[in-house]
């Protein structure tokens, strides 16, 4: 069976190659080399990713907003997410790929997050699946890992659970909560996560977590002490428009360069510059004759 191809079946078959995929994380974080990871939502990006040598591509939730124009990562359907997933699936052949369950198709059952796990494993090649929070979700991680689906766990501010823009701001900012972000990863650990995302949590409180913490953790405006960092591909490339949340750091300045390369060609194009003679097909002239006369010499 090849990378790309998976059973229909009741019991789900991961890609060849997921269980190295896998224990290529913990391997990163035992020989305390930082983890990579970058969330991307099309093959292109995929290629790019893998091509720098990054660890992990996640399809994120946060497509939703990044590139479907959505105002919350609530909105986006599974059938969205699994085609983003399918999309950059063709663009990696060795990343570990982790798909997001979206919202509202993971959290009531169980039997409801084994399923979606699955179509995300056996519909998009899936290495893994990330799902959010703990408390019951420690449940439903057990459930998935049970199925046989590695799950990534993803702890501090949860976006699921924000409804609008206000509602995503930094956790652990008291010791009461921080304890609870800290409760919540060992518990995830517990229940069989290969792996822990920490998301806009104070620096001091990453690092208490990693000391009890055994599972390679992944920081997203956590600070340094975490095992691996992750931004979003459009976020560091500064693709993504607007004020960026304070974690960002842009790498690269696409989206001026996008923009000053479509105006450039908005303006050839009103201009006639473009499309100039190189740009074009040519026919041979005793063609074009006989083109003319079918057309009765016009």
């Amino acid at each position: 069976m090849s990378s790309h191809t998976f059973a229909d079946s009741p019991t789900t078959k991961r890609p060849e190659g997921s269980a190295e995929r896998i224990a290529r994380i913990g391997a990163l974080k035992l020989g305390r080399q930082p983890i990579v990871m970058v969330t991307a939502y099309d093959v292109a990006a995929a290629r790019a990713a893998e091509a720098a040598g990054v660890d992990i591509v996640l399809v994120g939730d946060s497509g939703a907003n990044v590139v479907l124009g959505y105002g919350t990562t609530r909105e986006v359907s599974l059938d969205e997410m699994l085609m983003l997933t399918r999309a950059v699936r063709r663009g990696l052949r060795e990343t570990l790929l982790v798909g997001d369950l979206p919202f509202g198709t993971y959290e009531h059952s169980d039997e409801a997050a084994v399923a979606t796990a699955r179509r995300f494993v056996d519909e998009a090649g899936c290495d893994a699946v990330k799902l959010e929070g703990a408390g019951e979700m420690a449940q439903r991680v057990r459930a998935v890992v049970g199925a046989g689906i590695p799950v990534m766990g993803h702890v501090g501010l949860l976006p699921q659970a924000a409804r609008d823009a206000s509602e995503l701001r930094a956790k652990g900012r008291t010791a009461d909560d921080a304890v609870r972000i800290i409760e919540d990863a060992k518990a995830l650990e517990a229940a069989g996560c290969f792996s822990v995302v920490i998301e806009a949590v104070p620096a001091e409180v990453t690092a208490l977590l990693a000391a009890h913490v055994g599972a390679p953790t992944i920081g997203i405006g956590a600070g340094a002490a975490a095992d691996g960092q992750v931004l979003v591909l459009h976020d560091l490339l500064g693709i993504t428009p607007g004020r960026s949340a304070k974690f960002v750091k842009r790498y690269s300045d696409i989206g001026a360069q996008m923009l000053a390369g479509v105006r450039a060609f908005a303006d050839e194009v009103r201009s006639r510059a473009y499309p100039a003679p190189e740009h074009t097909y040519a026919i041979a002239a005793e063609e074009l004759e006989a083109l003319k006369e079918k057309l009765g010499g016009t």
